[in-house]
């Protein structure tokens, strides 16, 4: 339902989460008409985040459904698929439909010898 719209903010993203590993969080100001025609016409709007650990989600998506079509379209892409295998994510929207990248250093694994 809302995979078109997403697959238009991907090249954005893309560039975003590049500069997301800078230090700072980046900030996408989505037009609301576009979900809103798409979707069921709600005009509350939509709160979700969702982590991005090791090119794979690392937490439970909520059922709205904006949420699991922008990771499964991240995830097919091309050209953002490296990006998440390479550097971990968190990816949230407000219900001013602004998406915000940030980059979460990945944690290094103490190595006791064991």
């Amino acid at each position: 339902m809302y995979t078109q719209i997403w697959n238009k903010y991907l090249p954005v993203i893309k560039i975003l989460l590049k500069r997301a590993t800078q230090g700072e969080d980046q900030v996408l100001d989505l037009n609301r008409i576009d979900f809103e025609r798409a979707g069921s016409g709600r005009k509350a709007g939509y709160k979700f985040s969702i982590e991005f650990k090791k090119g794979k989600v690392a937490n439970v998506i909520s059922n709205v459904p904006l949420a699991p079509e922008l990771a499964t379209a991240m995830l097919e892409d091309a050209n953002i698929r490296p990006l998440l295998q390479a550097n971990d994510y968190q990816v949230t929207l407000n219900t001013k439909f602004q998406l915000t990248l940030k980059y979460v250093e990945q944690e290094v694994a103490a190595d006791n010898g064991n």
